[in-house]
């Protein structure tokens, strides 16, 4: 890490695991540009990044023809791939969807549909009998099955594209907030808390803050960052042996959220969650911490009551599971039905940034936008880390047409 320039070709804004991704691709792609990423934080990858659960989707859930599916699908075997040549532990443990009632057997009917359209590779089909082999304390009427679902610690992943920009000659500066952005004389001057920096052009992959940064580059305000914070809980060591891979419900499927799910971590914890619910900051990682501007932020976005009057018992329900004695256990346990509330321990929370249109829309697909002299990563929530790497190749593909790169 070093200080920042006064002066590069590129800068990109945000070293979280898509920025440094992005970096990375481009650093590799035109040796001979200057190139420095920007972090408002003290150090690289704090939040979405490091506050997950580490799946590395396969593509099973997402529309076929949305940019969600064909760059989880690339991304998912690039990183298998990548994690492979770094010596980065990963493992393929594998995901079991489950119906545990017949009314939710058409949705699995339709993930099924989906999964197969996408190309996600070893998805099939299994009975009760054949979900008991997989997941022995599973029980559900039917199910989909995708072996190549795995678990990585997307720090380290981060950690080694960061590596891997510095190695190729760009820079990573961090504690360098970007407070201001405004296009003049064929340069993009960023001001941030360590002075300014002219670049000829930038990227931002802000993530929480990217609606802010996009708004502030001359974008429009539509779609708005809304957080949702999502805390897990953890089995107890002692009965980590209820699952051997990943144990998910049928999920609602006019949400972006996955339900509350059992997942096996690359260090051997299993994660029971996320909850869903509005969070107030967008990096409330406590209960406790709220932030005037963000609570302001969200309340007067006119997508979010839009997007209240629709959900609203289901926000009623997200709320149910943080009560004493509330529905968080019993919602896992409908898929695995030994567990009980002595079972689990406090985990952690992270938080989603979900874009929310005008129309209290929750913006499904991933987005991007321009800017003058600039490109926008709008919206990027889930599966944004197992898709790093394609997205990094798809910006950079934008980023060669929109800036003519490299600088004939």
């Amino acid at each position: 890490m070093s200080g920042p320039r006064g002066e590069c070709d590129l800068a990109v804004v945000g070293a979280g695991i898509l920025g440094l991704a992005t970096a990375r691709e481009l650093a590799s792609r035109h040796p001979r540009l200057s190139l420095q990423v920007l972090e408002r934080e003290g150090a690289i990858a704090l939040h979405q990044t490091s506050h997950n659960s580490g799946v590395v989707h396969q593509g099973v859930y997402y529309q076929p023809g949305s940019l969600k599916a064909a760059l989880c699908v690339a991304g998912a075997r690039e990183l298998y791939e990548y994690c492979d040549a770094r010596a980065i532990p990963v493992e393929r443990c594998g995901k079991l969807i489950v119906a545990t009632e017949p009314g939710q057997v058409p949705r699995l009917d339709e993930l099924e549909r989906r999964g197969t359209a996408n190309g996600v590779p070893g998805l099939a089909r299994v009975d009760r009998h054949r979900i008991a082999e997989i997941e022995p304390h599973v029980r559900a009427l039917d199910g989909l099955h995708s072996p190549e679902t795995g678990i990585v610690d997307y720090g380290r992943v981060a950690a080694a594209y960061a590596d891997d920009v510095e190695t190729a000659g760009g820079t990573i500066t961090t504690g360098c907030g970007v407070t201001g952005v405004r296009a003049a004389s064929g340069w993009l001057r960023l001001t941030h808390t360590s002075g300014e920096t002219r670049a000829r052009h930038a990227l931002f992959c802000a993530g929480g803050w990217s609606d802010r940064l996009a708004t502030m580059a001359g974008g429009g305000a539509n779609p708005r960052i809304v957080p949702f914070r999502g805390a897990y809980m953890r089995l107890r060591p002692e009965r980590r042996s209820l699952v051997r891979g990943m144990v998910y419900p049928v999920p609602d499927p006019e949400l972006p959220f996955l339900g509350v799910h059992l997942t096996r971590r690359i260090d051997g914890e299993v994660l029971i969650g996320p909850s869903a619910l509005l969070a107030g900051a967008r990096d409330a990682y406590s209960l406790r911490r709220v932030r005037p501007a963000d609570v302001v932020s969200t309340l007067t976005w006119p997508g979010t009551y839009r997007m209240a009057q629709r959900f609203w018992r289901t926000g009623i329900d997200e709320a149910r599971h943080l009560l004493p004695g509330g529905t968080f256990v019993a919602a896992a346990a409908e898929l695995v039905p030994e567990l009980r509330q002595r079972d689990v321990l406090p985990g952690f929370a992270g938080v989603r940034a979900q874009a929310v249109d005008r129309a209290g829309r929750l913006v499904d697909d991933f987005v991007f936008s321009h800017t003058d002299r600039a490109l926008h990563v709008r919206n990027a929530p889930s599966p944004g880390a197992t898709s790093s790497l394609a997205i990094a190749r798809y910006i950079a593909d934008e980023a060669q047409r929109a800036f003519d790169l490299p600088y004939r």
